[in-house]
């Protein structure tokens, strides 16, 4: 461990109770957070995230293994040594902890006088400056019970951010704000950390504001794991129940004895579930869950295939200036299949962003029969859709080819299809690990 981090965690334990009442809340914990950094705690109601913060923010007396804080230990440290370490932190509580005898002002200013740092002129000064950052100016003079949940969350949080403190203890804090609100105030935080070069513990359920986080870990049933390890398991549980709720049958199998409104109903399960994913990507890359949803996509595909009564589907993933196939029938047999942007059906798909219904491939001249010649396949009518990221950017492309009647495929078909694509899109576009960014072809539809 760095001996310079302002938190250092190691092997810690804690419980409450004793004898046969004992119940054990943490198990453990190591972990180090540098100077500046901002780390949020996850985890599910009773996990212990709290109780960790409490110990963190020498409020609570650590009982095995060692806690060290802004250069102090504090397993066995004396009342002294535990003052000094709580005069350098800000303090965000679920509950406000406002005083209520006194004005919003005064609750503020009493974030600075701990610290001893500042006349009373300045207390005065800096207190008000930062009631109205945080949009209480016209509220500063009101005492807690003359204010909404959200207006007293915004004065603790003013009262923990006015003193510019070392280190910075958050418990929900976004929990009674609404979300402009809630954004401000974790903008406000981010720039204490860089700025300041402040240490930030924020234990939140609040998924809109992750985005803020240099590292996420995770806190369940009183164990620390990292946010990539929760995302694997959790997703490998909802899998798991999902095949015991099947009778355990794997899950070709299960894809292929579902009817049209089942099939459905397991897409927006895998879906929603994706879209939880994606959000999560921008802090953890999966390869675990991306190789469970590859296993899921093929059979999809095949799925999407027969009950569009298609004789084969595929997806490409667009790769720069080309369109790459990802997922088909026989794809290992077929070794890399590379089409460049506007050229071939897909390939003009990709380009503009409209779908394309042809009836007889060989008539039209965009039609790429190198493919065919590769696969020995015949291909006779081709319906091809492009997949669009959450930005409305074209990244990938669906076709389906054949209609198995011999007819070629109609607008119900399409319209059809078109429903489909947009859960596969979601996973396709959790599978490839794309964002906004990176899912940008350097051609675009108009």
């Amino acid at each position: 461990m760095s001996s310079t981090a302002p938190i250092k965690v190691s092997g810690l334990n804690h419980a409450f109770g004793k004898g046969d009442l004992r119940k054990q809340i943490l198990f453990d914990i190591t972990t180090e957070i540098p100077e500046g950094e901002i780390v949020i705690v996850t985890g599910p109601s009773g996990s212990g995230k709290t109780t960790l913060l409490t110990l963190v923010g020498a409020l609570r007396s650590a009982q095995e293994g060692s806690i060290e804080v802004l250069g102090e230990q504090l397993r066995g440290a004396k009342p002294r040594t535990l003052e000094k370490v709580r005069r350098q932190i800000g303090y965000i509580f679920q509950q406000h902890n406002l005083l209520g005898a006194l004005t919003s002002l005064q609750n503020v200013e009493l974030g600075l006088r701990v610290t001893g740092r500042f006349s009373r002129s300045e207390l005065q000064h800096r207190a008000t400056a930062m009631l109205e950052a945080v949009g209480l100016g016209d509220r500063m003079h009101y005492k807690p019970g003359q204010l909404s949940g959200g207006q007293r969350q915004r004065v603790a949080i003013a009262r923990a951010l006015v003193g510019e403190p070392a280190m910075l203890l958050a418990d929900e804090p976004t929990a009674s704000l609404d979300k402009q609100s809630g954004r401000d105030v974790v903008e406000r935080i981010k720039s204490l950390a860089k700025e300041k070069g402040t240490t930030i513990l924020l234990v939140t359920h609040d998924n809109r504001i992750l985005d803020i986080a240099d590292r996420i870990v995770h806190l369940e049933d009183g164990r620390l794991s990292t946010f990539t390890d929760a995302v694997i398991e959790n997703n490998q549980r909802m899998m798991q129940t999902l095949a015991d709720n099947r009778n355990k049958q794997p899950l070709d199998e299960l894809v292929a004895a579902l009817d049209e409104p089942g099939f459905k109903d397991l897409l927006q399960q895998i879906t929603s579930d994706s879209q939880r994913f994606q959000e999560a990507t921008t802090l953890a890359n999966d390869v675990a869950f991306k190789s469970m949803l590859r296993q899921g996509l093929f059979a999809f595909n095949r799925k999407l295939g027969q009950l569009l009564n298609a004789d084969r589907a595929s997806l490409f993933i667009v790769e720069q200036d080309s369109l790459v196939l990802r997922v088909a029938e026989d794809i290992e047999k077929m070794g890399e299949v590379r089409i460049p942007l506007g050229s071939g059906i897909a390939g003009a798909v990709a380009h503009s962003g409209e779908s394309i219904r042809i009836d007889d491939a060989y008539a039209d001249p965009r039609f790429n029969q190198d493919v065919d010649q590769q696969t020995g396949y015949r291909t006779r009518s081709i319906l091809s859709l492009a997949i669009k990221d959450r930005s409305g950017k074209v990244f990938a492309v669906a076709q389906l080819l054949n209609r198995r009647d011999g007819q070629p495929f109609d607008q119900g078909d399409e319209e059809r299809f078109a429903d489909f694509i947009q859960s596969i899109g979601v996973i396709l576009e959790t599978l490839e690990g794309l964002s906004v960014h990176q899912a940008t072809p350097r051609h675009q539809a108009p």
